[in-house]
């Protein structure tokens, strides 16, 4: 696999971007990890999550009240992963390893392991964004879906803008039954050679993947005897599309709408940008102004600020945005963003349909 290198960072705009945002903290003399905020959104969505979980378990609701809170509680465990998980795994929720890895492995209650996360995430998403086979994230439902000008184009991906959005709902089945176990024995991850594995983690990964199937199925289907069993198992499906649904969709709205780049290395392995620079030109945020939006999505609307300050609890992107806005601009770079989530979803259709178009274009022979 051909090893990617950028460039120095030959502007200095990072290092001025960073000297800002310290300035940024120095001065409001706060720290860069969650604060009461932050607390306040772990602990409810955490407690909205297991309510609808034991109201569903134990409330003897009738199945359609039932169904409905399955979708809601599918949605909040994407919020979780969102506003816990996520900041845990990239070690910006404390500066306490502990903490940290508790909230992370809040994970696991979700379905998917943390290990495999920090791989495939922090380390290759985070370092080769939008680069074809190297960023892993760029593989979404293979030869159904491009998301990639560099995609091997099928015929059926003209189609793409219109069933795409149901293949999302698909993301969390196929993250609780084969992704990670597919993603831990695999030799590398996009561009990064995985290593060898620790034992620990293989144990990890086999018993709370079990513990998983008994809280989400075992258990519902002893405890709950007001639905029949096919009635569990559309709930169950349901719950999970909606988690992906929302899963998925999120991240997509960073990466795949207009403007943004999917550059090619040289032959070489050669990138034309320094890191930083590369990262504006590849995320792009989406409501970085309204409340309710960063709120829900738990800073993964400013993916912008995120790729650039991992380390910086999302609850603190709103105000450096500005200070990366303006920082951006002085430096020539561009600093892309949608006002609003229904904006981003318009454009991210777009991508998808022109992919889609011009999949078809090279698929078939002039």
């Amino acid at each position: 696999m051909q090893k990617i290198k950028f460039n120095k960072d030959y502007i200095g705009f990072y290092a001025e971007l960073r000297s800002r945002v310290d300035v940024y903290f120095a001065d409001k003399k706060i720290s860069r990890h969650a604060d009461r905020l932050m607390v306040f959104k772990s602990v409810f969505f955490l407690t909205v999550a297991a309510s609808l979980y034991l109201l569903i378990l134990l409330g003897g609701f009738s199945p359609v009240v039932m169904l409905l809170m399955a979708i809601v509680l599918g949605m909040f465990s994407a919020f979780i992963g969102f506003n816990v998980c996520h900041d845990a795994l990239h070690g910006s929720y404390s500066s306490r390893t502990l903490v940290n890895d508790s909230l992370g492995g809040v994970f696991h209650l979700l379905g998917a392991n943390p290990y495999n996360w920090k791989i495939s995430h922090n380390i290759v998403h985070h370092t080769f964004t939008n680069i074809h086979e190297h960023d892993d994230d760029l593989v979404v439902a293979p030869g159904l879906i491009s998301v990639c000008p560099q995609d091997k184009p099928k015929w059926i991906q003209r189609y793409q803008h219109y069933y795409a959005f149901l293949l999302y709902g698909m993301a969390s089945l196929s993250w609780i039954t084969g992704k990670d176990f597919v993603k831990f024995f695999k030799s590398n991850i996009g561009n990064y050679d995985t290593p060898k594995h620790p034992r620990i983690e293989l144990f990890k990964l086999f018993f709370f993947k079990a513990m998983y199937y008994i809280v989400v199925i075992v258990l519902p289907l002893l405890l709950i005897d007001t639905i029949t069993w096919w009635q569990f198992l559309i709930g169950f499906v349901i719950m999970q599309m909606a988690k992906g649904f929302v899963l998925g969709l999120v991240f997509q709205l960073a990466h795949i709408v207009e403007e943004l780049e999917f550059p090619d290395p040289s032959a070489e392995g050669q990138m034309e940008d320094a890191w930083a620079a590369h990262q504006l030109r590849t995320t792009a945020n989406f409501g970085r102004t309204d409340f309710l939006t960063s709120f829900f999505c738990g800073g993964l609307n400013m993916q912008i600020e995120h790729h650039l300050f991992p380390k910086v609890c999302h609850i603190h992107y709103p105000a450096i945005s500005d200070i990366v806005k303006q920082t951006a601009g002085d430096f020539g770079l561009p600093y892309y963003e949608n006002t609003s989530f229904a904006t981003a979803l318009v454009s991210h259709f777009k991508v998808l349909r022109r992919f889609g178009k011009e999949s078809l274009q090279r698929a078939v022979p002039a």
